[in-house]
């Protein structure tokens, strides 16, 4: 019987348009997605350099790009977040142990919690046990030393606790430790679909 419940949150929570911020680096002059753009970001993540180092090492490769450009590129990938989807997640923490578990940066938090509001971010931290940012614990999202901190910060049981992402290779990170697992399909189905789905 599960009792605990562990989220993503982009495109689990907050729909995100990744082409959108692809399609504006392109127009600030980015032909593709380098291994030092990848690098960049992995480093980010997992708050290992600043925002200001961030965004100094993306004006490298985008030499003719202000610092605001790629401010507004970076955040394009942030669309809205359905209060339906608040609603049912706070239904869900009066019944089960909930998490939040996140890949994310500290400018796409900062920009989610700004365009969001005080009011709508703190309602929905305040349905979680504890919110984790892999920028703010420094990892990240298939590596199993994260699912391993929250089993012994909390005292999880694996087989009692269901993680939810839409990418494979984090449920897959989570499944090798005896976690139940959604791969949500993203555009195909969405978190309040959870009861449907007879994994609870």
């Amino acid at each position: 019987m599960i009792d605990t419940i562990i989220f993503d949150f982009g495109d689990i929570f907050i729909n995100l348009d990744k082409q959108a911020t692809i399609s504006k680096l392109q127009q600030l002059g980015m032909t593709e997605w380098s291994s030092e753009l990848d690098r960049l970001n992995l480093l980010f993540e997992t708050g290992d350099i600043s925002p200001e180092e961030f965004i100094g090492g993306f004006q490298k490769e985008l030499p003719n790009a202000s610092k605001e450009e790629i401010l507004e590129a970076w955040n394009a990938i942030l669309a809205d977040f359905p209060l339906y989807r608040l609603e049912f997640l706070q239904m869900l923490s009066n019944r089960y142990r909930l998490f939040l578990l996140s890949n994310t940066d500290s400018i796409h938090i900062e920009t989610f919690e700004n365009k969001s509001g005080i009011s709508f971010y703190s309602d929905f931290y305040q349905c979680f046990e504890k919110v984790y940012f892999s920028f703010e614990i420094g990892m990240r999202k298939p590596n199993a030393d994260v699912f391993q901190y929250l089993i012994n910060k909390h005292e999880l049981s694996p087989k009692r606790t269901l993680f939810i992402d839409d990418k494979k290779e984090n449920t897959d990170g989570a499944a090798s430790l005896g976690f139940n697992v959604w791969n949500l399909q993203v555009g195909q189905e969405d978190v309040v679909d959870l009861f449907e789905k007879n994994i609870l």
